[in-house]
């Protein structure tokens, strides 16, 4: 058979190996019988050709997973955490970017709508919290909003809350992501009309030193929860290679673990707010070290970390 020939039979196969891999027990070590039998093939009748470069790897990979699935069946939480996690978010960094910029954009819009429209911050924020902030820096607690009622109850109302709008971005992506970039959207728009109204009354610098405490990982997990609806959205608008039904159940899936790695930061970030934050003479030291942690810990596990391993797996070779 001519090596073309070969190509075109099995190429859908191994995209969907490649793209969309079982983490069934059974159904993984049936892609590797199959990646081992097309390899051996390969190298039979071409032995220095990309194919069989390429079957070498995908094989390589197979074999990791299947064997690290193996050794670390006992402890699926750190398992979990350390490599499916990681690899999925890899898998979807350009969707996150998008993300990423979209927050950034419509932050900047709702900062500058709120500069050059005075009534703008009061139909963003409403007339009671814009009348209650100004009160408050007038009487010189400009923060002094995080410091109403318990904060225990406070915590759990912000976690709970936060989780809904979470899971709600993700499950927004089913139409087609219009809701999803709609709730990003207002999210974006209501964090640059607020930082405008410090920013109007001097108070920028004070602003983001006291609420990026909770709002460095809070602020990220709507940038993590858009991602993760339009992660549902791409499966069901562009299938790829394989049925649709099928690239939405995997888009579904992926989508709502990255939704899901977002409940640790919520957690985190609504303590900081409930017990930190109100206290807006922490010392310096102490809210940059918060805030620096918390901005290390989100570029390190979803930025860096995620594409050290991919390419570590890259680099393995059967």
């Amino acid at each position: 058979m001519r090596e073309a020939l070969f190509i075109k039979r099995n190429r859908n196969r191994w995209r969907q190996i490649q793209d969309n891999p079982s983490d069934h027990p059974d159904e993984m070590a049936q892609e590797f019988i199959q990646l081992v039998e097309d390899l051996g093939y390969s190298r039979t009748f071409y032995p220095v050709s990309k194919t069989t470069l390429y079957l070498n790897g995908m094989a390589a990979k197979k074999y990791l997973a299947i064997y690290q699935n193996k050794k670390e069946s006992g402890n699926r939480v750190i398992h979990f955490f350390r490599r499916a996690l990681p690899l999925i978010i890899a898998k979807h960094h350009r969707v996150l970017l998008i993300s990423f910029c979209l927050f950034v954009l419509f932050v900047a819009i709702g900062f500058f709508s709120a500069k050059n429209d005075e009534a703008f911050v009061r139909r963003i924020l409403g007339d009671e919290y814009v009348d209650m902030t100004l009160q408050n820096i007038k009487d010189g607690h400009p923060f002094g909003v995080y410091g109403y009622g318990n904060a225990f109850l406070s915590f759990l109302f912000i976690f709970i809350n936060n989780v809904k709008v979470s899971l709600y971005e993700f499950g927004g992506g089913i139409l087609f992501g219009y809701l999803t970039v709609i709730s990003l959207v207002q999210n974006s728009v209501m964090v640059g009309a607020f930082e405008y109204l410090f920013y109007n009354n001097g108070l920028l610098q004070d602003s983001l030193l006291t609420i990026m405490i909770h709002g460095a990982l809070e602020l990220s997990t709507f940038v993590i929860a858009a991602a993760s609806g339009l992660v549902l959205a791409k499966s069901w608008l562009f299938p790829g290679t394989v049925s649709r039904i099928h690239a939405l159940k995997q888009g579904a899936k992926e989508g709502l673990i990255i939704a899901l790695s977002n409940i640790p930061m919520l957690f985190i970030a609504a303590f900081f707010e409930a017990f930190l934050t109100r206290h807006a003479d922490l010392p310096l030291w102490l809210k940059l070290c918060i805030i620096t942690l918390s901005l290390a810990i989100v570029v390190g596990y979803f930025i860096v970390y995620p594409i050290r391993l991919r390419r570590k797996l890259n680099a393995v070779h059967f």
